[in-house]
């Protein structure tokens, strides 16, 4: 007996010394980055910035996949089903935490099934028209709607996705109805908004930007609690009366769970240096993006926290998947 619990002791110290330097070694080939929305988007568009400066400091590519579809639930279940080892993880937005509410019978669980690993920043939704519509102010605009309810519609990259939950959450402070027109990308949003045929888009300021600054769409108000440093002369919502209107969008990265402690804390330190990087900083503010610092536990309790609130918010409006 005293035999048998030495050799599996020894076993036991020989598989923790293995797991030990597998993580030292890390990484030694390729990590494959799921996003699960098309590329173009925001979610897309900022991890890819951070992802090229983690390559340079770690000496291998980091790939993306884009692996869209059911809300982004489709490339998040292969994450969840992944191998926690350290090379196979996943690019999300806040729409992250708003799946459960959409998904009763989702094949994974947003808090239990990922280890959050950083956030690379957050930017803010800015509320787009086209300048045919005539409207300057958010005020205009909210009045409008209200005088002719039902009239006003409004596009989203899909049910669930932070650029609807961002709209719905003004919709209800605002008070007034509108048409959900749920698109397959945000190039296409955008396109029919700038053609008039859709009345609004709670669009990423990162896709945003350049279409404002080329005068082809308006910015009447930006999600975000205080103004975005790349639009210091657009109001926020809350500025402009609506309370509980404010939503930040992140982008941060994810493991699976059971993913090496060793493994983990590495990511955690590379991409806040990522981040921290001129380079990306620099980048980021041509978008619009900002910084975020938090730490992986800080991070897993917003997500903790967003996933209860949002719960609560979609069953307020009735928001599901049809």
């Amino acid at each position: 007996m005293r035999l048998r619990r030495i050799v599996i002791a020894a076993l036991a110290g020989l598989l923790a010394a293995t797991a030990a330097a597998g993580a030292e070694d890390w990484p030694t080939r390729p990590v494959r980055v799921i996003i699960p929305f098309g590329a173009g988007s925001a979610t897309d568009v900022v991890p890819r910035v951070v992802l090229e400066q983690l390559s340079t400091q770690l000496g291998h590519p980091f790939v993306v996949e884009n692996r869209g579809g059911a809300g982004g639930t489709i490339g998040t279940a292969a994450v969840a089903k992944s191998e926690p080892d350290g090379y196979t993880l996943l690019a999300h937005s806040s729409a992250h935490t708003i799946t459960p509410a959409l998904y009763p019978n989702l094949s994974y669980d947003v808090v239990q099934d990922f280890v959050p690993l950083g956030v690379a920043g957050n930017l803010p939704n800015v509320l787009i028209v086209a300048p045919s519509t005539g409207y300057t102010t958010v005020q205009e605009f909210v009045a409008a709607a209200k005088a002719d309810p039902g009239s006003f519609n409004f596009a989203s990259v899909g049910i669930g996705s932070a650029v609807h939950l961002s709209a719905e959450r003004f919709r209800a402070s605002a008070g007034y109805e509108a048409v959900h027109i749920p698109f397959k990308s945000g190039a296409e949003a955008l396109t029919e908004v700038i053609a008039g045929r859709v009345t609004y888009y709670f669009c990423p300021i990162a896709t945003a930007l350049p279409h404002i600054r080329s005068g082809r769409l308006r910015a009447l108000a930006v999600s975000s609690p205080t103004r975005a440093a790349a639009l210091p002369d657009v109001p926020t919502t809350l500025e402009a009366g609506y309370p509980d209107s404010d939503y930040t969008l992140w982008i941060g990265f994810f493991a699976p769970a059971r993913t090496s402690p060793a493994i983990v804390a590495t990511l955690e330190r590379e991409i806040r240096r990522a981040v921290d990087s001129a380079a990306v900083r620099e980048k980021f503010a041509q978008i619009g993006v900002e910084p975020m610092p938090l730490s992986t536990v800080q991070f897993g309790t917003q997500v903790s926290r967003e996933v209860s609130t949002y719960a609560a918010f979609a069953k307020a409006i009735g928001m599901k998947v049809n």
